[in-house]
C-alpha cells in the first residue's frame, strides 16, 4: 500500500506533525510580504540558491566538482570538464525547469523522467526506468555492509508504482483530502522506495520535492536551497528515511519519521529565508558600497582577485553579482571569462 492510501485513511496526525503543519501554514502566511521585498535582494537569493542546491544535491551522491568551477558551471556555459560537472550542471537545468514553470509543470511520470535525464546527462539510461531492481546497500568504514531497503522490482510493477504514486498524488491535490506539505513527504518516500531509476533518485526525489512545494503555496525554496538543508541534516534524512520504508512493501510502515523530516526541512528554509530577507538589506547595501567603492579605487584593469584582497568579508559570489550588475549598467567591461577574466571602468 503506497503511504498516500495510509494517509487517506488516518483520522489523526501525531502532534508533532500537527505543530510542524501549524508553524508552516504561519510561513506561507507571510511568504507574500517577505517576498515583497527588493527585487534586487530576492535576487541574490535566488543566485545562492541555485548555486546551494546544485551543489549540494550531487554532494550527498558523491558528485563533486572544483569550488573555482562552481559559479561557472551553474551560472556559464562552458563544456563540462568531467561526468562530474556535467551532472552538477545538469541539475542546474532541472532548476531551472521547476524555477521556471512551476506549477504549470504537471505532475506526470514523463515529467519525473524528464527532471532524471536533465539532472543526469548525456548518459545511456537517463530518463529510463531501471532494468533490474538492485538493493539499496548501506557500506561501512570497515569494509562491511548490510541490506538496508529491496526496492520494487523492474519491469512492469515499478510502471504500476509509478503511475500510481502520481495518480494518487493527483487525488490528493484535487480534494485537498491531505495536506500538501504533508502529501510532499509522502510522495518523496514512495518515490524512494519504489526506486524506479537505475540511479539518481536521491536527486530526482529532491526535485520533486521542490516542484510539489510549488503545488502546496511554498515558494521558499526559490530563494533557500531546500538540497543544502538535506546535504547538513543528511544523517537525520537516512536514518528517517530507513525508519519509514521499514514493512512498506507489507503496507505496514510509519511514514511520519520521513514525513515529519521533510516538514521540518521546510520549516527550517522559511526561518532561514526570513532571517536573511531582514538581513540582506543592510548586508547586501554595506558589503556592495565596499566593493564599489574598491572598484572606483582601481586605476587600470583588475581582476576579481583584486577585489577579493581589497574587500576582505565579501564572498566571490557577491562580488560577482555586483560586477555583472555594474556590466549591465554599463558601468564596467569586461574581457576574458572566468575567475582570470580583465575588468575596466566605463569612464
Amino acid at each position: 500500500m503506497m503511504t498516500f492510501c495510509q494517509l487517506s485513511e488516518v483520522k489523526s496526525v501525531p502532534t508533532a506533525t500537527a505543530w510542524l503543519v501549524g508553524d508552516l501554514g504561519l510561513a506561507l502566511g507571510k511568504q507574500e510580504l517577505f517576498t515583497r521585498q527588493s527585487p534586487q535582494r530576492l535576487k541574490v537569493l535566488r543566485e545562492h540558491a541555485l548555486i546551494e542546491s546544485a551543489v549540494s544535491s550531487n554532494r550527498i551522491e558523491g558528485v563533486e566538482v572544483e569550488h573555482s568551477r562552481v559559479t561557472t558551471l551553474v551560472f556559464g556555459s562552458p563544456l563540462p570538464r568531467d561526468r562530474n560537472e556535467e551532472e552538477v550542471r545538469g541539475y542546474r537545468s532541472a532548476l531551472d525547469l521547476i524555477h521556471r514553470e512551476t506549477i504549470s509543470l504537471p505532475v506526470t511520470v514523463d515529467t519525473i523522467r524528464q527532471l532524471h535525464r536533465l539532472a543526469r546527462g548525456e548518459i545511456w539510461d537517463a530518463g529510463t526506468f531501471k532494468g533490474k531492481a538492485e538493493p539499496i546497500i548501506e557500506r561501512y568504514a570497515d569494509g562491511k555492509s548490510r541490506v538496508r531497503f529491496m526496492p520494487v522490482e523492474a519491469g512492469a510493477a515499478t510502471d504500476a508504482a509509478m503511475a500510481e504514486l502520481v495518480d494518487l498524488w493527483s487525488l490528493s491535490h484535487r480534494d485537498r483530502s491531505i495536506n500538501p506539505l504533508v502529501s510532499m513527504g509522502a510522495f518523496a518516500l514512495d518515490f524512494l522506495c519504489i526506486h524506479p531509476f537505475r540511479d539518481g533518485n536521491g536527486r530526482v526525489s529532491r526535485l520533486l520535492m521542490l516542484l510539489l512545494s510549488y503545488y502546496a503555496g511554498a515558494q521558499v525554496g526559490k530563494y533557500i536551497s531546500l538540497e543544502r538543508l538535506i546535504e547538513q541534516n543528511k544523517d537525520r534524512y537516512y536514518e528517517t528515511l530507513e525508519q519509514s520504508s521499514q514493512g512498506w512493501h507489507e503496507a505496514n510502515h510509519n511514514p511520519w519519521p520521513f514525513v515529519n523530516y521533510v516538514l521540518w526541512i521546510m520549516k527550517q528554509a522559511y526561518e532561514e529565508f526570513e532571517s536573511r530577507v531582514g538581513d540582506t538589506k543592510d548586508e547586501r547595501g554595506s558589503k556592495e558600497a565596499l566593493v564599489r567603492e574598491a572598484i572606483s579605487g582601481q586605476t587600470g584593469p583588475f581582476r576579481l582577485a583584486d577585489l577579493e584582497k581589497a574587500c576582505p568579508g565579501v564572498g566571490r559570489d557577491w562580488i560577482r553579482v555586483i560586477l555583472r550588475e555594474m556590466k549591465r549598467a554599463n558601468e564596467l567591461r569586461s574581457f576574458g571569462r572566468g575567475a582570470g577574466a580583465r575588468w575596466e571602468r566605463v569612464e
